[in-house]
C-alpha cells in the first residue's frame, strides 16, 4: 500500500522519496494513550461526571443543549479512545495513501473528521433520546419505581443485536479494510471526509450496540471501557474474531436476565 501511486490532475505530484513513505504510523497510537489518558485523569480527579448524563440532565440543572455540548466535547474523546483502536487497519492506509497526495495531513484528517461526525450523531441522538426516558420516567409512577429496567432493555437490545444480519454485514465490511479501501478510496480530501463517512456509517452499524451499553452504564467506568474497547477490536481485527460476536450476545442477554430477576444484584442498574 505504501508504495501505490495515486494521483490525477488535481492532486499530481513528484513522487516522494520511498524511505518517507515508509516511515511508520505512530500518531494515532499517541491520540488513543492523550484520550485514554485523559479519562484516567477524569476518573482520578472525579470530573467523570461530566460525560454522564444522568448528572448532566438531572444534577447539573445546565439547560439541555448546554449540557449536550459537554457531552458532545467529552464524548470526542471516548469515540478516539474505544473506537479508532478497532479502525486502525483503515487509519494506516488512508495515512500512507495520503503521503502521497498534495496535502498529506489534510487527507487522513478528513477521513476522521468525517468518522468522528457519525459517532457525534450517535451521541447526539443517544442524549436527547435519554431526556425523552428522563421524562418518562418522571411522569410514569411505574417506569419510577423500576428504573432498573431501562437498564435491563439496553442489555438485551444489545445482546440480540450481536445476532442481527445487520450486525454480520457491518462486522464483514469492518473486518475487510484492504478491500474497503480499494473499493471506495478517491483522490482528495472531499473524497476521505466522503469515506469517512461511509467507513463511520459501517463502524456504527457494527458497534452502535455495545456504546450504547457504554452510553448507560455512565461511561465513567474504566474497567467497562477498557472491556467494550477490547471485545471491539477483537472482533473487527484479529483472525477468526468474528466468532466473539454470539459469546457477546450471550454474555449481554445472561446479564440482562440477570437483571430483571435480581436488579440489586447490579447495584440497582444504570442511571437514566
Amino acid at each position: 500500500m505504501c508504495a501505490m501511486e495515486l494521483t490525477d490532475g488535481n492532486d499530481r505530484q513528484p513522487a516522494r522519496p520511498a524511505a518517507r513513505r515508509r516511515v511508520p504510523v505512530i500518531w494515532p497510537w499517541v491520540v488513543v494513550v492523550a484520550a485514554w489518558t485523559l479519562a484516567l485523569l477524569a476518573v482520578l480527579t472525579n470530573q467523570s461526571y461530566l460525560i454522564n448524563h444522568h448528572y448532566l440532565l438531572e444534577a447539573s440543572h445546565l439547560p439541555v443543549l448546554v449540557a449536550l455540548v459537554v457531552f458532545l466535547a467529552c464524548w470526542q474523546v471516548m469515540t478516539v479512545g474505544m473506537m479508532l483502536p478497532s479502525s486502525m487497519p483503515m487509519v494506516y492506509m488512508i495515512v500512507h495513501a495520503g503521503r502521497q497526495q498534495r496535502r498529506p495531513h489534510a487527507v487522513p484528517g478528513a477521513f476522521l473528521a468525517g468518522y468522528a461526525l457519525v459517532w457525534t450523531a450517535f451521541a447526539s441522538v443517544s442524549f436527547l433520546g435519554d431526556t425523552r426516558i428522563h421524562w418518562l420516567v418522571h411522569h410514569w409512577f411505574w417506569l419510577d419505581t423500576h428504573t432498573w429496567v431501562i437498564g435491563a432493555t439496553t442489555f438485551a437490545v444489545a445482546g440480540a443485536f450481536q445476532f442481527s444480519p445487520l450486525k454480520g454485514r457491518c462486522l464483514k465490511q469492518c473486518r475487510s479494510p484492504f478491500s474497503f479501501f480499494m473499493r471506495y478510496y478517491r483522490l482528495g480530501v472531499g473524497a476521505a471526509w466522503r469515506m469517512g463517512l461511509r467507513h463511520g456509517m459501517f463502524c456504527l452499524g457494527c458497534c452502535w450496540a455495545l456504546m450504547l451499553v457504554m452510553f448507560g452504564i455512565g461511561v465513567s467506568s474504566l474497567l467497562s471501557m477498557a472491556l467494550l474497547t477490547g471485545a471491539m477490536v477483537v472482533e473487527k481485527t484479529y483472525p477468526g474474531g468474528q466468532r466473539l460476536s454470539p459469546v457477546i450476545g450471550i454474555v449481554l442477554l445472561g446479564l440482562s436476565a440477570l437483571w430483571l430477576a435480581h436488579p440489586a444484584w447490579l447495584l440497582g442498574g444504570i442511571g437514566v
